[in-house]
């Protein structure tokens, strides 16, 4: 990884580097190391940068081009998904499990080996969580926690991070309750990071790195109403 930028935990999060310097191959991989606090996390997502990284890594800072993302109204609705909001008895909860959201998304899936939600990650957005900036979309049936996703909302832009679901389209009907309090909060742009076939069939779209970037600084210091706890 000749030519990353190497940060040290003492550093401040401004030493961060321009996302112009990311590498082409890994995509979008722009240093290593620094912080994973509040204020290191809060200056990167509003610089278009997000950590990711395995157990066995240092903390590795990512701003890939192109960037995937989703605007809430192209998201796309199936008739499955429609079926699975209407009458499969789900509810949705804003905020009321955000502990156990992480955890679930941080749970062992088929064909993957291990998870990049370490316990570090898992307690850094914690308290980003209790700082009223990272937010849990949960789904629920009869009393059970059964899909979920959490992210980061900052300004009228949110950055989803993981998603998980134990009950057909669990993770659909939270995403689903996501685009609906984005479209009520004047949200218009939500953060897919990494581009994948699962979230292109739900209506995300490819764009460069600059143009999400410029979206993103027209955006960032807007103020949305608070994301309170609430049940649908």
């Amino acid at each position: 990884m000749s030519g990353i930028a190497w940060l040290q935990k003492t550093d401040p999060p401004s030493s961060l580097p321009p996302t112009s310097r990311a590498l082409t191959e890994p995509n979008g991989l722009l240093a290593v190391g620094g912080a994973l606090t509040p204020e290191w996390l809060i200056h990167a997502y509003r610089h278009g940068v997000f950590p990711w990284f395995s157990a066995e890594q240092p903390i590795l800072w990512w701003a890939p081009d192109p960037r995937a993302v989703l605007m809430p109204e192209e998201f796309r609705i199936s008739r499955s998904l429609a079926r699975s909001i209407g009458k499969r008895g789900y509810e949705t909860r804003i905020n009321t499990a955000f502990a156990a959201v992480i955890e679930a998304c941080a749970g062992p899936r088929q064909g993957m080996p291990g998870t990049w939600i370490t316990r570090e990650m898992h307690e850094a957005y914690v308290l980003l969580h209790r700082r009223g900036l990272a937010h849990s979309i949960e789904t629920w049936h009869t009393g059970r926690l059964v899909g979920g996703l959490y992210g980061v909302g900052l300004g009228r832009a949110f950055f989803g991070e993981s998603m998980f679901t134990r009950e057909t389209d669990a993770s659909k009907v939270a995403l689903a309750r996501l685009v609906s309090e984005c479209r009520a909060r004047n949200v218009p742009l939500i953060d897919c990071q990494m581009p994948s076939p699962h979230l292109a069939s739900l209506g995300s779209r490819n764009i460069p790195r600059w143009d999400f970037e410029a979206r993103l600084a027209g955006l960032i210091n807007s103020r949305v109403p608070v994301w309170r706890e609430g049940h649908i």
